[in-house]
Order: structure tokens, then C-alpha cells, then sequence
């Protein structure tokens, strides 16, 4: 992979969990298990070579409609994902950052992030973000609201407001925009996951559930994106 031009961002939409489980007979919190295993393979390998950030689609807001069976399993799941895997990524020199809402989680799950954060904080390798309680519309009416109170308090004037300052506000602040989306089973749609950012990001939407998804699949996905003419609006 050395000689390719490699996406400095590739984001992605883990899809096909529960039906990986159901197509093997399985409770579903095996499938988003198998799911979190295949995430941390791929999170090294993109270390490995040499991708600067990984985000990654975990929980949405809308993703509260579930069971609570099944929410509370996923959340269980979450909360030992980051704890184990806290101490692998600091000996690989991964950075671990969670975006969204947690405010409404657990306190328990709030302190495994706030542990997990903190460990790797200081790490130089891939920075692997898990969008968690995320929702985009969710996001950029957070990021406005931001505003009309830092507007209010005389910090910013609303001539200064621009792209770059709207982006300041977002929970991706400091991340750059996804070089390249992903999206496993099939699904050929976005589902709230970060509309502002990939709006030239490109896409590729595999017929593969995400716990079949493999390194291989991983550098297809680049092989596309290095096939790719950006434009980036321009002709």
C-alpha cells in the first residue's frame, strides 16, 4: 500500500450486524460482537498503514427506537469495547476519541470514555473516533445553538460566521472531512452520519455485513478511492 495515494480520512458506516446474526441463527448481541472484533482488526490495520483518521458509525440517536434489550446489550458491549481495547490502541499509539451526545449515557459508560480518552490522549498514531448518540441533523442544530449563545455573549459577530467557524463547533473540530465513506450491507444511504462533512467525501457502499468485512476489503476500498478523479466542485 506504501506507493498509493492513501485516504488521510476514511469514515465508516458499520451496517449489517444484526442480520449477520440472524442469517447464522445467532442472538444479535453475537452479531454486534463479531461486528466490535472486526472493528478493532480494522482500526490496527489502518495504524498499520498509515490512515491518519478513522471514524466510525457505533450508535445513533435514533438507534434508542431499538429494543432495551438490545440497547443495553450494545451499550454493555461499548463499555467493555473501550476498556479493552483502550489498552491495546496506547502500546499501538492509537488515539481514541468519542463523538456525539454522551450526556445521556450511563455514568459508568461515561467513565470508560472519559478513561479511555484520557489514556490515549497523548498518542501520535491513526486517531479512531466512534461516533456514539450521534445524529447529524442532532449535531448541527447543537452547533447553532453554540453559536446563538456565543453571538449572545459577544464572543463571535455573526459577519465573522463562515464554513471554517461553523466547523469549529461540530464534534469533528480539529478532524478533517472524510477522504472516503463506507458503508457495509448494501444500505445506499447516509443515515444522519456526518452530513456536513462528507459532502465531498467519496462514497463506496458494499454488498458485504460489516462482520465479514475484512483488510482485504479494507484495501479494495482505497484501491476505488485511488481510481477516484476529485474535483472538489471544480471542473
Amino acid at each position: 500500500m506504501e506507493d498509493k495515494n492513501m485516504p488521510k480520512h476514511i469514515a465508516i458506516i458499520m451496517d449489517g450486524n444484526r442480520r449477520w446474526a440472524k442469517k447464522k441463527n445467532l442472538p444479535i448481541k453475537l452479531g454486534h460482537k463479531q461486528g466490535a472484533e472486526t472493528l478493532k482488526k480494522i482500526v490496527r490495520y489502518a495504524n498499520k498503514i498509515g490512515i491518519n483518521y478513522i471514524t466510525v458509525y457505533a450508535f445513533s440517536t435514533e438507534n434508542w427506537k431499538r429494543s432495551k434489550e438490545e440497547v443495553d446489550a450494545l451499550m454493555n458491549l461499548l463499555e467493555k469495547y473501550l476498556d479493552d481495547f483502550a489498552k491495546e490502541a496506547d502500546t499501538e499509539n492509537i488515539v481514541i476519541k468519542v463523538l456525539g451526545n454522551i450526556d445521556v449515557l450511563s455514568d459508568s459508560l461515561k467513565t470508560s470514555i472519559n478513561k479511555t480518552i484520557k489514556r490515549t490522549e497523548n498518542n501520535t498514531g491513526t486517531i479512531f473516533s466512534i461516533a456514539l448518540n450521534y445524529g447529524g441533523r442532532d449535531e448541527i442544530v447543537n452547533a447553532t445553538k453554540q453559536i446563538a449563545l456565543d453571538i449572545k455573549d459577544g464572543k463571535i459577530n455573526v459577519e465573522d460566521i463562515n464554513e471554517e467557524i461553523f466547523s469549529k463547533y461540530l464534534y469533528t473540530k480539529n478532524i478533517p472531512d472524510p477522504d472516503l465513506l463506507i458503508r457495509t450491507s448494501g444500505e445506499l444511504r447516509l443515515s444522519g452520519f456526518l452530513p456536513w462533512q462528507s459532502v465531498y467525501s467519496e462514497f463506496l457502499f458494499l454488498d458485504k455485513l460489516w462482520p465479514d468485512f475484512s483488510i482485504q476489503d479494507l484495501d479494495y476500498a482505497i484501491e476505488v478511492y485511488n481510481k477516484r478523479n476529485r474535483k472538489f466542485g471544480a471542473k
